[in-house]
């Protein structure tokens, strides 16, 4: 490439469990190293990246370690705000400790940062009016309406399997660090940042920022990050090579493109899944409606051969 690129990958915190056999914080580590071997390879090419991921499923153990610390030994338990920033250090120290192996191995001359990043959501989204996002283990009935009644949890009974607490999921309107991050970019740091969708934050009636219950979708996030710097390609890395419409049916078709009006009509159609690649095309559509310039959606192990235009599926506006 003659002239540097600015991308923003997203990557799913699902991706770093491989399976159930395979959820150790030493197997995280393996696949955060697959995946940063091909975000490395995308970073010789030319490309500068800002990464951005999920927190998922690592969330979920370190609440379930703070509730059996509860029960057992009393400990206090650890707030979903604090969670999420545990969860931004951990996934951010395992991409980043990878990323400078495969520099030292390939010869890059690259640093490497993770930003522990808030993200800024409005006390008057609707989503806090209905919280849906389920978190945490699950309960029996009794215990979860003592969770509610004496925490004000909202709860619900969840596929016949138990009773969860459920949170909002609100839209995100404002990268706190992004001043940083843009500092960081400019100077050529490979950045981590709003990991998991961004710690959620509000203002509070003095005007300061306070930790908030809830759950920014990280794809949401990361199509934010890429709108606020100018970003050149919007890479969404996920569990498929490509979109699908009739996904997982006899008429299964691959997407090799689609316009952002094909993107909306194919969610009118109910094409994709929602809480799997339902926000992801709408993330896209949101960076590309802000003055996006495309946007690329395929798994890891593709990245490089997408980039090329020999695979994934591109997004662009139109």
């Amino acid at each position: 490439m003659s002239e540097r690129k600015l991308a923003v990958i997203a990557i799913g915190g699902n991706s770093l469990i491989k399976s159930k056999q395979h959820q150790t914080v030493e197997d995280q580590y393996q696949a955060a190293g697959e995946t940063a071997h091909h975000i490395a390879d995308m970073i010789e090419q030319g490309w500068d990246v800002a990464i951005g991921h999920g927190n998922g499923p690592q969330v979920g153990f370190i609440l379930r370690r703070s509730e059996i610390a509860h029960k057992v030994a009393g400990m206090h338990e650890v707030p979903l705000d604090v969670c999420g920033s545990d969860s931004q250090g951990a996934i951010g120290y395992a991409l980043q400790q990878n990323l400078v192996n495969e520099f030292k191995e390939r010869g890059i001359d690259k640093t490497v940062a993770t930003v522990i990043t808030q993200v800024q959501v409005s006390k008057d989204d609707p989503a806090f009016e209905s919280p849906s996002k389920p978190i945490g283990t699950f309960m029996e009935e009794d215990e979860a309406q003592k969770r509610a009644d004496n925490e004000g949890w909202t709860i619900v009974e969840d596929s016949g399997r138990g009773w969860r607490r459920v949170v909002p999921s609100p839209l995100p309107e404002r990268i706190v660090e992004l001043p940083a991050v843009k500092t960081l970019l400019n100077n050529g740091i490979i950045t981590i940042t709003v990991g998991g969708g961004g710690i959620p934050v509000v203002e509070n009636e003095e005007g300061d920022l306070e930790g908030i219950a809830a759950v920014i979708d990280k794809d949401f996030a990361s199509a934010l990050l890429a709108q606020s710097i100018d970003a050149d390609l919007f890479l969404i890395s996920t569990a498929v090579e490509q979109v699908y419409l009739n996904f997982n049916t006899p008429q299964q078709k691959a997407l090799d493109k689609m316009t952002v009006s094909e993107a909306k009509q194919y969610l009118e159609e109910g094409h994709f899944a929602k809480g799997s690649m339902e926000p992801k095309v709408k993330a896209v559509i949101r960076y590309l409606e802000a003055g996006g310039k495309e946007a690329l959606i395929t798994d890891p192990a593709h990245i490089t051969e997408a980039l090329q235009g020999k695979t994934g599926t591109r997004v662009v506006p139109g």
